[in-house]
């Protein structure tokens, strides 16, 4: 080997956690132009899987055929051994198949993966199957496959011949053991519509959708998914979950996975031979019974068994009036207790059921109380206020009792905003995720997405952090570093730009509130014009101190919106077409969401101490121009597969206070509620 190559094989010796450390490009950074050749063009390297290789590899392999078809236009053949004089690639895993001696010491780990160049291929190993499968999209991502390809859009460069630098590069055992993503509400996803045409709580949706969810967990190197909140549930998609390698779970308070949200909803109690209401102390038989249903139609996949005691629509349980919490811990105790047994007692041996307890809302405080007795099998798992803020973490006599996790959100439905941009910092993030560790509670980690397209920058961040936690904060600026790398990742030569338009972006959405501030101005200017159109001449007055302040502060905020989305646009001018879209979607266009509003809300605060007439209705036109452009803007985020993803919804509707001020953009009802009303001002002011 000659001086270059050493000193070439062992820098890719040292980057075995670049990912983590963010400081070095990640997609595509695998290929050369010299080196070991996978495609050219008369050969194509197999992709070698053992026919008896769980499924999760199998899947594996098809996602990496289908990786290597889109780079080289070339599909590799999935076969079950080496042919002579072709390259490989070959999947196998440490303690079922045979492999080199360098990989052997991968076995009885977990999920750790190891990938390495030979003369005539790549092998990519793992610890257990799961290993193996992360092991492939760790290399499909080095080739040029975006992860989150699904939601960014990103297509791979194009390479007619593929070559691979020398590799060899481990994963050790991930720092939080069991990650995944909580897709929540799903309320804009396609679903049967209601009387009213909207897209109704709890319609079936298309398994397309969950496909998406599933690959891109396991393209982060994920291994969970609570796919269901107010959706019918279909066994193929909680056996796809399992079958590609997914531990299927669910939240709080889906006891060991039984559907209580269809208990009388869907019918399920009836199907399932159950009378009665939901209700333990009432119908103790029957909602075992129910219960019981639950572990027997999952029992053959794997998954993670929420216990506790909670309603049918995630509200806490009923107590009759004056129980005292002793009391209620009694009963939650009991009932943990029975779930546990009777989950081992349906499993077959050879699964060993894993539990989490979710310490969410009251059950802090039940759990606090001190008389909550859980089994020991049980992870605890501590959850944030619903905007990235721990609540709580296990005190450190607590962590040799139980096991500890998280439940945490960059989603949130009593934050509708949060459905429609992104507003926990990576600043946060680190804060809080230093935080966990620290406190050991790391067996488990779920993260709330909702529909997941708003939030990749900050499940890219938290995956990271899962996987290896000790080299993301092996260095006190990991949200900083990371902010960078992304940046540079995605959007090429506007990285600079784009980093200063995404700090800027956090400074002014360092909370959910900060999309509403607008729309809420707007009303209370559009009422004051009203009522001084209809004859009340207090209404306006430009000496009233509050009205002046509120005026002076839409004025700066639109000024502050104003520079920033200059400078976004700038960085957006050097960039590609998909990273021009990408970030228009991710950073300009939600903060047009606010900016529109705030814009028109000066206007109209301007407009109230305006007179004649006429210049009263120039300012409202003015207004009402924002707001229209606002209107295209949207119809720019939306492209397929996100069509009309910005529409009313059951959560986000037309005739809702909360939308008015959680959803901005939808404000075409309001409107033309106020042209309605200035067509009728304009009539009775020009006689």
């Amino acid at each position: 080997m000659t001086k270059r190559c050493t000193l070439l094989f062992l820098l890719i010796l040292t980057l075995t956690s670049w990912a983590q450390e963010w400081n070095a490009p990640v997609r595509g950074s695998w290929i050369a132009d010299t080196g070991l050749t996978l495609v050219g063009k008369d050969r194509v390297a197999d992709i070698v899987v053992s026919p008896d290789a769980h499924s999760c590899v199998k899947q594996a392999a098809k996602f990496l055929a289908s990786d290597i078809e889109k780079i080289t236009g070339q599909k590799p053949d999935i076969v079950p051994k080496v042919r002579n004089n072709k390259p490989f690639i070959r999947l196998a895993t440490a303690g079922s198949d045979r492999v080199p001696a360098d990989f052997r010491s991968l076995s009885g780990k977990w999920e750790a993966h190891k990938i390495q160049t030979v003369e005539n291929g790549v092998w990519l190993v793992g610890s257990n199957p799961r290993g193996t499968a992360f092991a492939v999209y760790t290399f499909s991502e080095r080739i040029g496959i975006d992860p989150l390809y699904c939601w960014t859009g990103y297509t791979p460069e194009k390479h007619e011949i593929l070559r691979v630098k020398p590799i060899d590069y481990t994963a050790g055992e991930p720092t939080f053991k069991y990650r995944g993503l909580f897709h929540d509400d799903e309320d804009t996803l396609p679903q049967e519509l209601d009387e009213r045409g909207l897209p109704q709580a709890g319609g079936t949706i298309d398994p397309a959708w969950y496909k998406r969810y599933f690959e891109t967990a396991l393209r982060l190197r994920m291994n969970q998914v609570a796919p269901y909140t107010r959706a019918k549930r279909t066994m193929e998609v909680q056996q796809m979950a399992s079958d590609w390698g997914l531990f299927y779970t669910s939240h709080h308070y889906d006891i060991l996975l039984s559907n209580p949200w269809g208990y009388s909803r869907e019918g399920l109690a009836e199907k399932r031979g159950v009378d009665g209401r939901y209700d333990w102390a009432e119908n103790r038989e029957g909602i075992t019974k129910y219960w019981k249903a639950g572990v027997e139609e999952n029992k053959d996949l794997d998954c993670i068994w929420p216990v506790g005691l909670r309603g049918t629509h995630d509200g806490h349980y009923e107590f009759p009036e004056g129980t005292t919490q002793e009391e209620k811990n009694r009963v939650f105790t009991k009932a943990m207790t029975e779930q546990v047994e009777m989950t081992k007692a349906i499993l077959s041996e050879t699964k060993n059921p894993v539990f989490h307890f979710t310490l969410y809302a009251e059950m802090l405080k039940a759990f606090q109380a001190g008389t909550l007795n859980l089994p020991e099998d049980v992870i605890l798992v501590w959850n944030d206020d619903g905007d990235g803020i721990m609540r709580a973490l296990p005190e450190p006599e607590e962590l040799g009792k139980w096991k500890h996790g998280i439940y945490y959100h960059l989603a949130y439905y009593g934050h509708t905003t949060k459905q429609t941009a992104h507003t926990i910092t990576p600043m946060r993030i680190e804060e809080q995720f230093r935080n966990i560790v620290k406190a050991g509670a790391t067996e488990y980690m779920l993260c709330n997405v909702s529909e997941m397209r708003e939030h990749t920058m900050n499940t890219r961040f938290i995956a990271g952090i899962c996987w290896d936690a000790e080299t993301a904060f092996s260095r006190e600026d990991a949200a900083d570093r990371f902010s960078r790398w992304w940046s540079r990742e995605y959007f090429g030569n506007g990285a600079d730009g784009a980093y200063s338009a995404y700090m800027d972006y956090f400074r002014i959405y360092h909370a959910h509130d900060q999309i509403w501030q607008g729309a809420r101005s707007l009303e209370r200017a559009l009422h004051d014009v009203y009522s001084r159109l209809a004859g009340d001449h207090h209404a306006g007055r430009w000496n009233d101190p509050e009205k002046q302040a509120e005026y002076n502060r839409m004025k700066t905020r639109a000024s502050v919106y104003e520079k920033t989305l200059a400078s976004a646009r700038e960085a957006q001018s050097k960039m590609n077409a998909q990273e021009a879209r990408f970030f228009y979607e991710h950073v300009i266009f939600p903060l047009l969401i606010d900016y529109r509003p705030t814009k028109a809300a000066e206007y109209v605060w301007q407009s109230t101490w305006s007179w004649p007439q006429d210049r009263i209705f120039a300012l409202i036109n003015q207004a009402e121009e924002q707001l229209q452009l606002l209107e295209d803007e949207v119809d720019q985020a939306e492209r397929p597969p996100f069509q009309d993803w910005y529409k009313d919804t059951w959560i986000r509707r037309y005739d809702s206070y909360t939308n008015v001020h959680y959803s901005n953009y939808r404000m075409q009802d309001f409107r033309e509620r106020y042209k309605q009303r200035n067509e009728s001002y304009k009539h009775r002011y020009s006689k």
